[in-house]
């Protein structure tokens, strides 16, 4: 069964709790489609809001920030074939945004996920038995529309494909869902890696602002290209103001290591760096700050730097599932990284 919801019960339900593990900024790739006559396939998956030039025209005509194919399709549905950029994520909804599309956008969409366990041809792909994960649904223009299961599917997937019904236009495609990390990453069980990483099942749950920059940047990979793609919140002008990020980590660990990435953010870095960590089973976490361990005690922040603290041994050898990152008292943050052993 699928359920249409609003954009502010999307955000809560399923932006805060899962990843977008289509998305180029987690190395998602659009690898076929039917057609992309007026515009590109690839920008489905660009990060950024669409724009709109209205006195922007191409050899093809009018120029879209999204996805636009031919009119007059004679086959069921146009699409598109994308591969996660990750290593595989059971999926839980999606959204489709048919911004600036207002006479050619997608009248429906379903879409189909598919589990590749060896490396493939695209072509091989394109007739391979895929799976419905969102059932058709009908599209409006010009939109957001928030698509979800009534649950997460048991089944982990490598590959989806997003069809339209017959053809037209969509400016933006993310897919939502857990990241299940290669299974040989909890194997090695003494090895050192990164567990607030979106590629090994790190998730920002909660945030305090992020007006700037989304926190969900902070775990990727690399140290990005700009301020854009950080996290950064609004100038506080409230006496004893912090901002912070609540990081589900990808499994609980001992935690040997931190790093606070200030990368780009020079005039607008943290005065002042915080980290705890708790061990739950549940996303309710307690306010009290004395219910954490402060890993990171209040420290001074710089700009543009990697800021590396190593764990004390009072609290390295400890089981941790949440860590919580405090800037004081606002600003911006490229990466988090919190290295450990998976417990």
């Amino acid at each position: 069964m699928v359920k249409k919801l609003t954009q502010e019960e999307f955000q809560s339900q399923i932006v805060l709790k899962y990843t977008d593990v289509i998305g180029k900024k987690v190395g998602g790739e659009v690898l076929k489609f039917s057609d992309q006559w007026f515009a590109d396939a690839t920008n489905l998956i660009e990060p950024k809001p669409p724009i709109r030039d209205r006195t922007r025209f191409t050899y093809a005509g009018a120029w879209y920030d999204g996805w636009e194919t031919r009119r007059h399709n004679e086959e069921e549905a146009d699409w598109v074939i994308f591969k996660l950029g990750v290593s595989s994520a059971k999926l839980i909804g999606v959204e489709v945004d048919t911004a600036f599309f207002d006479g050619n956008h997608a009248p429906f969409i379903s879409v189909e996920a598919l589990q590749v366990l060896d490396e493939k041809d695209p072509e091989d792909l394109v007739n391979a038995e895929w799976e419905p994960v969102i059932t058709k649904v009908e599209c409006g223009p010009s939109q957001r529309h928030f698509f979800v299961r009534d649950q997460i599917t048991s089944k982990n997937y490598t590959h989806a494909r997003l069809k339209m019904y017959p053809d037209g236009g969509i400016a933006r495609f993310r897919l939502y869902g857990t990241v299940v990390p290669s299974q040989s990453l909890f194997l090695q069980k003494d090895k050192i890696i990164d567990l607030a990483s979106v590629l090994n099942g790190g998730v920002a749950i909660k945030v305090s602002d992020q007006h700037f920059g989304s926190a969900d940047n902070l775990l990727l990979p690399g140290r990005g290209h700009d301020m854009s793609d950080g996290w950064e919140t609004s100038r506080s002008r409230t006496a004893g103001h912090v901002d912070w990020v609540v990081i589900r980590l990808g499994a609980v660990a001992h935690i040997k290591q931190i790093i606070v990435d200030t990368a780009h953010f020079r005039g607008n870095f943290p005065q002042k760096i915080n980290v705890k960590a708790i061990k739950s089973n549940t996303d309710d976490l307690p306010l009290d700050p004395t219910a954490w361990d402060d890993l990171v005690p209040e420290t001074k922040g710089s700009p543009d730097v990697e800021h590396v603290y190593d764990i004390d041994s009072a609290y390295s050898n400890n089981e941790y599932s949440h860590v919580r990152l405090i800037i004081i008292p606002d600003g911006g943050v490229k990466r988090v990284r919190v290295n450990g052993t998976i417990a």
